[in-house]
């Protein structure tokens, strides 16, 4: 039943054959085609750029007041390219490797070997847009190391990357809106998806301003809303972020795959109360330099929770530099699910330094002095001072991460060149996703998804600044060529427009929806069940999960939406702007997501990336998967019923890598 659609031929061959293969629209013909664009980050800003300048007409829609505010502009590391300007020994089929390795062999070759190839195309893209990538005293661009590899292929820019990178397909989009290629409805969000014929037809989406729902009929769509991180509360996605596209979507026919596999990354700012809403990310870029310990002792983790020790204070002979020790070939440039449960293993066994006991200390003495050391060398300098050393060497790392360094002193009130910073790991990333063919075509014709709304390129696992390089690889350089087969067969026949019986029910249904959060006159906000449910999620189905825990979910979590279906309190009205009732919405679609998220991980009985069952572990803790039984991609069908949902198995098969245990040691 699922057909991934890989083109057959040698894996370096695949994706030139199916560019050279498939069928293309005439550029006259693009301008007969109409294309709905959800959602404007990395992936739904250049999928709508690119799309306008081929000639189609396109309709984008963004909840936020401007596509500029997408979630992805708050991505500070960077870019993934295999460019090899290090002469490291990176290549096409490093980046491959490294990506399927870090994904614990949970991802297809042919999608990631695509993402690889074109990784390349990415970087000269953005600069031609203007991106302003780091440079190095050469010219050439600057790149850096991320965890989970052993060369330096990280793209990066001043600030924050995701920011550049938005920056510049806004650019591109911004152009095509004054051409008039591109609608742009901004505080605008889908409501529905409509099918005609069993196939995708268009929209319902809610104007955020009037409450008005509105019709919008499409030869094809894209979903490019982002993943569903949000379902845990406390995550580092921006507020707005939810499933809600990709959940009516799934409810209308697409399949929604591996939704178990989240990602916790493990450079956050510590959670500091319960009043949060939001965790700050820091970027994993810090790991390049930052040295990552906890005490060796108890007691001296004990006296720093307490207040009555400082880490300056800790000799180093005391100090446990954990990843270094478990780790010694990748140190602390291990992948971001190990290093992860690594930092939860050595707080659960008390070495925690924070209050709570839920932090690790991320240091940057040593590289400053190692920086500082050699910028004296570099300017002369005969036996300088150990102060001279200090501070020359606190100025390449301000040069290198200043604007990390300024965001958590004003965050945490503590000055990181000083003393070293407190990091705990947080939700990041959705791995699972709608799932789609090699086209990004979900199971419903003419629905597409790409970015983080799919599921398919990173596996269990995620390497860091490889979202980025997979939103505008979607965008930019493979959806523009797969939607083309799709959109040809199209020409010259009629599609139903917004008069349509179907646009009508759809509407009539979301209306019907909305009007029912209003009428239920309970005594608990949204934000009250959801911080409920992401309690449960964390506990049940986060960074460690067993069975006895996920059947608790499975439990708590049904009982708990009925609670919400009774006891849920909208203030204001539907026809005018109403935050709350927008939240109402979300949140009854994480609780139906969280438990298909508990029931995927429930029947995936192994441990593979960022989905770690405690009873599927070696004696140190290292993840066990079960190739034989589990080398599948698990696509779930909505029955009706979120307690039943019907499961469906995509093969994976492996042409060129060989099934191993990842060893980073």
């Amino acid at each position: 039943m699922l057909d991934s659609k890989i083109p057959e031929g040698p894996l370096a061959e695949k994706w030139t054959s199916h560019k050279n293969n498939i069928n293309l629209v005439n550029p006259a013909n693009k301008r007969l085609i109409d294309v709905i664009v959800v959602g404007t980050g990395l992936a739904g800003s250049s999928a709508a750029a690119s799309l306008a300048e081929m000639g189609y007409n396109v309709k984008a829609f963004c909840f936020q007041d401007s596509p500029r505010r997408a979630h992805s502009i708050a991505a500070q590391g960077g870019i993934n390219a295999a460019k090899n300007y290090q002469n490291d020994g990176d290549s096409v089929h490093r980046l491959f490797y490294d990506t399927i390795k870090g994904g614990d062999y949970r991802s297809r070759e042919g999608n990631v070997h695509r993402l690889a190839e074109v990784s390349t195309s990415i970087i000269d893209q953005c600069v031609a847009q203007g991106v302003p990538f780091a440079r190095e005293y050469g010219g050439l661009l600057d790149n850096r190391s991320f965890g989970g590899v052993q060369v330096s292929r990280t793209f990066y820019a001043k600030g924050q990357t995701g920011q550049q990178l938005l920056l510049g397909a806004y650019s591109a989009l911004s152009r095509q809106i004054s051409k008039g290629k591109v609608e742009m409805f901004t505080r605008h969000e889908m409501m529905d998806v409509v099918m005609v014929d069993g196939k995708c037809r268009g929209i319902i989406a809610r104007n955020l301003i009037t409450g008005e729902l509105e019709r919008h009929a499409a030869h094809a769509v894209v979903l490019a809303s982002g993943g569903y991180g949000n379902v845990f509360f406390l995550s580092t996605n921006a507020m707005g972020s939810n499933v809600s596209a990709s959940w009516k979507a799934h409810k209308k026919g697409a399949f929604m795959a591996n939704p178990c596999f989240t990602q916790i990354h493990p450079t956050c700012i510590p959670v500091s109360g319960e009043h949060q809403s939001k965790l700050t990310l820091m970027s994993e870029s810090l790991r390049n330099d930052g040295r990552i310990w906890v005490p060796a002792k108890k007691e001296d983790a004990d006296a720093i929770r307490k207040g009555t020790l400082q880490a300056i204070e800790i000799a180093e002979e005391d100090r446990d530099y954990y990843l270094e020790r478990r780790y010694p070939a990748f140190g602390n440039l291990v992948p971001r699910d190990v290093a992860s449960r690594a930092a939860k293993e050595r707080c659960d066994a008390g070495f925690g330094v924070n209050e709570t006991g839920e932090a690790v200390f991320l240091d940057y003495a040593s590289a400053i002095q190692r920086y500082g050391k050699t910028e004296a060398n570099i300017r002369g300098l005969k036996n300088p001072a150990a102060s001279e050393i200090t501070e020359l060497g606190k100025q390449v790392v301000k040069a290198k991460y200043g604007n990390l360094f300024d965001m958590y002193k004003q965050i945490a009130a503590d000055d990181p060149y000083e003393t070293p910073m407190k990091i705990y790991p947080a939700v990041h990333y959705t791995m699972g996703g709608l799932w789609v063919d090699y086209n990004l075509m979900t199971s419903v014709p003419g629905l597409y998804a790409a970015g983080e709304a799919n599921f398919s390129d990173h596996g269990a696992n995620r390497l860091g600044a490889s979202a980025l390089m997979q939103g505008l690889s979607d965008g930019y350089f493979v959806l523009p060529y797969t939607i083309a087969p799709y959109l040809a067969e199209l020409l010259n026949k009629p599609i139903p427009d917004e008069t349509h019986d179907a646009f009508k029910a759809a509407e009539v249904e979301a209306q019907a929806r909305f009007q029912g959060y209003l009428d239920i006159g309970g005594t608990k906000g949204p934000d009250h069940f959801h911080r409920e449910l992401g309690r449960i999620i964390w506990d049940y189905c986060g960074m460690d999960r067993n069975e006895q825990g996920l059947q608790k979910a499975l439990s708590e979590i049904p009982a708990l939406h009925e609670e919400f279906k009774k006891d849920l309190r909208v203030t204001g009205t539907g026809t005018s702007t109403n935050q709350t009732l927008e939240k109402a919405a979300r949140v009854d679609d994480f609780f139906e997501l969280g438990q298909l998220m508990c029931q995927d991980a429930l029947t995936r009985e192994e441990s593979c990336g960022g989905h770690f069952r405690s009873e599927y572990q070696t004696d140190d803790g290292e993840a066990v998967r079960n190739d034989e039984d589990f080398a599948h991609v698990t696509a779930w069908e909505w029955s009706g019923d979120a307690t039943k949902p019907i499961e469906h198995r995509e093969k994976l098969e492996y042409e060129v890598v060989k099934f191993a245990t990842r060893s980073y040691k």
